[in-house]
């Protein structure tokens, strides 16, 4: 299949650089080489494994695989996937799966997020917010690579982990918890996610469309279904990087669902406020985050990408080119194949997330409803 036309050669070299930083020499790989490819261990995570980053990698690998029409990247994802699940699958001390879990059943249990600390208020546990968006990249993985055993075990961590994160399940409005302990036994952060029941929805629906078993997860959506149409009318934000995951999102659903496009319009409003009002992205560099804000590029672009979204809003379009600009010239540490990339991130220890978020921001890819 061609590959799309998404953006210059030096585009994505600048993605592919930011890639290889986090994962090795992926250019010089062979698909027979790929095969037996072991992702090196990134520089902060458990063991090497952060799960928010890893699933960013196997997205952007996802896009490289479908721009070069190499096997290569999707081979890499493939192994990326296998090295997760052996690492974040398992006890911190890697001797058994987590409870629920089997070989048979590797995401039975869940996915731990890969917090270097074991306890205290930034430990280890896992996040709904990290296990949809795992959810999603097998899912995206399944379509990408024809193989649906990839949305099999997204189904199978979906059912997992749902008991432990929405409660009161019966009630008009249910409950989630935005935080859980690795074994899942347990609360660790007992309050809602303001974007947790939108995760939920749009991922499970998208689970729910590509699974063999077209009823599949029929009991767990209408539960984020009910959150959802309890809240959306009251959701709002001015964190830059909830925004733009706001915006991907919905963009999912904007041309079927009225609430989505309702949504969309709103967090339109916010990031416009938050850009031109409040002009937080005026504010010094040494005071924002580069990977919140490559979250708000991703989500401008996935949203912009679609025939329904209002033309008025293309400023937004300039706002997050200018954003990644921005940042590309805030202090580069390194040129590697005609693509910069950024450096300040060391100071804030972020690099591994912060790399990959950008290639996502420069080439929105697989997160995209258009893209597969």
């Amino acid at each position: 299949m061609p590959a799309p036309s998404v953006g210059d050669d030096t585009t994505i070299l600048k993605a592919l650089a930011a890639m290889e930083d986090v994962y090795g020499p992926l250019r010089t790989l062979t698909n027979s080489a790929a095969q037996t490819w072991t992702p090196p261990p990134a520089s902060s995570g458990h063991l090497g494994r952060y799960l928010w980053t890893d699933a960013f990698g196997v997205l952007n690998l996802i896009t490289l695989h479908r721009l070069t029409s190499s096997p290569t990247y999707l081979t890499c994802a493939a192994r990326l996937i296998d090295t997760v699940h052996s690492v974040l699958g398992k006890t911190r001390a890697q001797d058994q799966h987590l409870p629920g879990a089997s070989p048979e059943r590797p995401l039975g249990g869940g996915l731990r997020i890969g917090k270097e600390d074991e306890a205290g208020p930034d430990g280890d546990g896992q996040y709904h917010h990290y296990l949809t968006l795992w959810m999603f990249a097998l899912n995206r993985m399944s379509i990408a690579a024809g193989d649906a055993r990839y949305n099999d075990l997204a189904v199978q961590l979906a059912q997992a982990i749902h008991p432990a994160f929405v409660v009161h399940r019966e009630a008009p409005r249910p409950r989630m918890r935005w935080k859980m302990s690795v074994d899942l036994a347990q609360p660790l952060v007992a309050s809602e996610g303001n974007l947790d029941p939108v995760d939920g929805y749009v991922v499970f629906r998208l689970l729910q469309q590509t699974a063999r078993d077209p009823a599949v997860l029929a009991p767990e959506i209408e539960d984020y279904r009910k959150i959802v149409d309890a809240k959306w009318r009251h959701m709002e934000s001015d964190d830059p990087l909830d925004l733009g995951m706001t915006l991907w999102n919905v963009h999912w659903l904007a041309a079927e669902e009225a609430w989505a496009a309702a949504v969309m319009e709103r967090a339109s409003e916010n990031l416009r406020e938050l850009a031109f009002v409040c002009r937080y992205f005026e504010h010094p560099l040494e005071q924002r985050l580069a990977f919140r804000e490559f979250g708000t590029c991703l989500g401008v672009k996935c949203a912009t990408s679609l025939a329904e979204f209002p033309e008025e809003n293309e400023d937004l379009l300039r706002l997050a080119d200018d954003i990644i600009d921005e940042w590309e010239d805030a202090g580069l540490d390194e040129e590697t194949g005609g693509g910069k990339v950024n450096i300040a991130v060391k100071k804030q220890g972020l690099r591994p997330i912060t790399k990959v978020m950008y290639a996502a921001a420069l080439i929105p890819g697989a997160f995209r409803r258009d893209f597969l």
